[in-house]
């Protein structure tokens, strides 16, 4: 298992990036600032955005896993390298999503604390409705976690 850098051709694997954020011109707003990574194990499995946000705070802006292989760690084992990598620069690493039973449970595993909420951010930001595990996404729920404890 391989976890690397992507310096060019960013969006090269668009699809992945797609399944936690459905609408391109969205990632477009922050792929080009972000620093990207891929989680490579016999195969591209997982993928992040992370982004400087001033003031000591790195923000995850986007991390996927292939659905055939969601569960069996993926995910987990990308944000512990953030964790690692980050946590002599950085004091937080924060992530913005849904308010869903899929997503929120699992940064809460993985070390994170509700921090705050965009109203209505989903139904400001995007043409369509966005929807997960049978809820719609209304507004952003922050989580935090503090990288150097």
């Amino acid at each position: 298992m391989e976890i690397r850098e992507l310096k060019e051709d960013k969006k090269q694997f668009l699809s992945l990036l797609l399944l936690a954020d459905e609408q391109e011109d969205m990632i477009d707003r922050y792929i080009e600032k972000g620093t990207v990574y891929v989680l490579d194990d016999d195969g591209v499995k997982c993928q992040c955005v992370v982004t400087d946000e001033g003031n000591g705070i790195l923000e995850i802006k986007n991390i996927a896993t292939k659905p055939e292989h969601q569960g069996k760690g993926y995910g987990k084992k990308l944000i512990d390298f953030l964790i690692m990598n980050y946590r002599e620069t950085y004091s937080v690493l924060q992530v913005g999503t849904g308010d869903s039973p899929l997503t929120v449970p699992f940064y809460e595993k993985c070390g994170f604390i509700r921090s705050h909420s965009i109203k209505n951010f989903f139904t400001d930001y995007y043409d369509h409705p966005i929807y997960e595990g049978g809820v719609q996404l209304v507004d952003m729920v922050y989580l935090r976690r503090k990288l150097n404890l």
